[in-house]
């Protein structure tokens, strides 16, 4: 094998290099919706924050993640199980299936819905005689969200899943251990790190969402316009500090993901350290 070769300053430079990307296209940005934000001072800035149209917008992503979160974390603990443990016909299609999120527009994932449940969709008739409403109400704006955030927690799973194996499984059922008991007791500590980086990829994802909830959303505001969706209004009507008043609050959202992160990966550093050796 031959040896690597050694560049004498190759790594200041490739880290110095590396922060002026980042600053330029990370920091930078997120610097100027600061200040633009606090533009006009301090009152300014609270007062969009305060109007009944943000309170509204902020509830309804904050509940749309809470419920789309949760359930691909379920679906994404199923999927890497099923492909990880069993042989079967189909299982190179479910993988197919699930990575689609990853390859098509949000926008056309939120169109299919609206094919689908919309008022010429191919369900709306039924829908409209049952007075069910999906597309330009919450329900909408959950499955929009579901759809592309699906892949996240079974793409961080599935890997380790397969990597780990299953003896560990089959030796807690030789000795007696249910099912239910293999599972909270073997499997999901195995793969609680795995879980938790893909729960706050997709609660990341989820928050901050825009083409697939503006297709099904109707932008109707106080009802069906989530934070990203009131941002884009309120830059359309002009309100720049509003726009970036309530793009500060998103970014703060996805810090605090970030910073949750962080706090659990130093708290739990050394079960992250065996995790990663696995």
């Amino acid at each position: 094998m031959r040896p690597l070769v050694r560049l004498p300053g190759a790594a200041p430079l490739l880290l110095l290099s590396s922060l002026a990307v980042l600053g330029l296209l990370v920091v930078l940005p997120l610097a100027v919706v600061f200040q633009q934000a606090f533009s006009k001072g301090v009152a300014a800035y609270l007062a969009p924050l305060a109007d009944p149209d943000a309170l509204a917008a902020i509830r309804l992503t904050l509940l749309v993640a809470a419920i789309a979160v949760p359930l691909n974390a379920v679906f994404g603990l199923a999927a890497a199980w099923t492909i990880a443990r069993f042989e079967f016909k189909g299982r190179t299609l479910l993988l197919t299936l699930i990575d689609l999120p990853f390859s098509i527009s949000p926008v056309v994932s939120g169109l299919v819905w609206v094919l689908l449940f919309g008022a010429q969709g191919l369900f709306g008739a039924l829908l409209q005689a049952w007075g069910v409403k999906i597309i330009f109400a919450t329900t909408g704006l959950v499955l929009a969200t579901i759809l592309v955030t699906l892949p996240f927690v079974a793409r961080e799973l599935i890997p380790l899943m397969q990597d780990q194996g299953a003896d560990e499984e089959a030796a807690a059922l030789t000795l007696g251990a249910g099912g239910a008991a293999v599972f909270t007791r073997v499997t999901l500590p195995k793969v609680k790190w795995a879980l938790l980086y893909g729960v706050l990829l997709c609660n990341a994802r989820a928050m901050g969402e825009f083409g697939a909830v503006s297709v099904v959303s109707g932008h109707i505001r106080g009802l069906t316009t989530t934070l990203p969706l009131h941002i884009e209004v309120l830059y359309n009507d002009y309100d720049f500090v509003g726009a970036f008043a309530a793009a500060t609050l998103l970014a703060s959202l996805g810090l605090i993901t970030l910073v949750v992160k962080t706090a659990l990966e130093w708290r739990f550093a050394d079960e992250l350290a065996a995790f990663r050796r696995r």
